[in-house]
């Protein structure tokens, strides 16, 4: 089967899985929070890349190219861009449906958080697929470009920045909200230690890489690594 065929399929049941889950009337917010449980591999996996970037681009670039083995194979990488798009669907209409009823810093939290995980994840992933259509290879030096790049590094620090940390936010806010009493408050504050130590982690990695030669992205500089 053509590759481009295997990532339309994988997508499409990704999307008719989540239409037969709305004719069913299934709650959405457990559907959301099962499609996290499914991408939580892949984001392990992508941010252990990131991290391997601190010994270096050379084992950022070894680590990147034994993880794509799996997640790109058309077929799997058609179910996570169906479960990306489901779960920024899915987060943003549950981000509306909250307006007027969300109380307590922690809801609060939990959805600020979500609806900038749902904008970054917008943005990254267009420009990665664009960028892959270009023929660039998506590496941790195309990711660098924006931070090299005058004046982008102003927009791409902290862009890159309160994703990761917007993504320890979220996870720590589930977590509270699935835990018992004694534990949800430790847990969310290990995940905003961990987020924000991730995103320190990050901004090192992409200021240290050297620039690529070619970049993509809005002014000529890139977007994310994929």
């Amino acid at each position: 089967m053509h590759e481009t065929s295997q990532l339309a399929l994988g997508a499409a049941a990704v999307g008719l899985a989540g239409t037969w889950a709305w004719r069913q009337r299934l709650a959405l917010r457990p559907l959301h929070r099962a499609s996290a449980v499914a991408l939580a591999s892949f984001l392990a996996a992508h941010l252990l890349g990131h991290l391997a970037g601190l010994a270096g681009v050379a084992a950022h670039q070894s680590l990147l190219e034994a993880l794509r083995l799996v997640y790109r194979q058309p077929l799997v990488e058609g179910v996570l861009l169906g479960c990306l798009l489901f779960q920024m669907g899915s987060g943003l209409t549950l981000l509306w449906r909250g307006r007027g009823r969300r109380r307590g810093g922690v809801a609060w939290m939990q959805a600020i958080s979500g609806g900038y995980l749902a904008l970054f994840l917008l943005i990254h992933v267009t420009a990665v697929l664009a960028g892959r259509f270009q023929g660039v290879d998506t590496n941790l030096q195309f990711a660098a470009a924006g931070m090299h790049t005058p004046p982008w590094q102003w927009f791409f620090g902290p862009y890159y920045f309160f994703a990761v940390f917007a993504l320890g936010t979220h996870v720590g806010c589930a977590l509270y909200w699935n835990l018992p009493e004694p534990l949800r408050v430790r847990a969310l504050a290990v995940a905003l230690v961990a987020g924000l130590l991730l995103a320190v982690c990050l901004l090192v990695v992409l200021a240290g890489a050297r620039a690529p030669t070619h970049r993509f992205a809005p002014g000529g500089v890139s977007a994310g690594p994929g």
